[in-house]
């Protein structure tokens, strides 16, 4: 998180709907699955191999905000399929373009 943070990722707690002050809000949009998994795959996976994730739930603003900065800032291919779209992260963009 540091990496992306130090690019300008900055956490955006409004897709957090659980009533609770803004820095606990924070720190659960981070453990989104959508992240874990990203990390998961930036251990596991090799350097040139793209990231595949598949959700059965949409993916949030922030999670795919957080996939740009990471495909940017790592130089890797992030594919992440939800319920409505493939989202192809690459180079810090996303080729829906941050349609919903």
């Amino acid at each position: 998180m540091n990496k992306i943070e130090n690019v300008g990722y900055v956490a955006n707690t409004e897709f957090v709907l659980h009533d609770v002050k803004e820095g606990v809000k924070g720190d659960l949009v981070k453990m989104h699955s959508e992240n874990l998994a990203i990390a998961f795959g930036l251990l596991v996976y090799s350097d040139n191999a793209p990231i595949i994730i598949t959700k059965n739930l949409r993916i949030c603003g922030d999670c795919h905000n957080m996939a740009k900065f990471v495909s940017r800032v790592e130089m890797r291919m992030i594919v992440i399929r939800d319920t409505r779209r493939f989202h192809h992260f690459a180079d810090g963009l996303c080729y829906c373009g941050d349609y919903w």
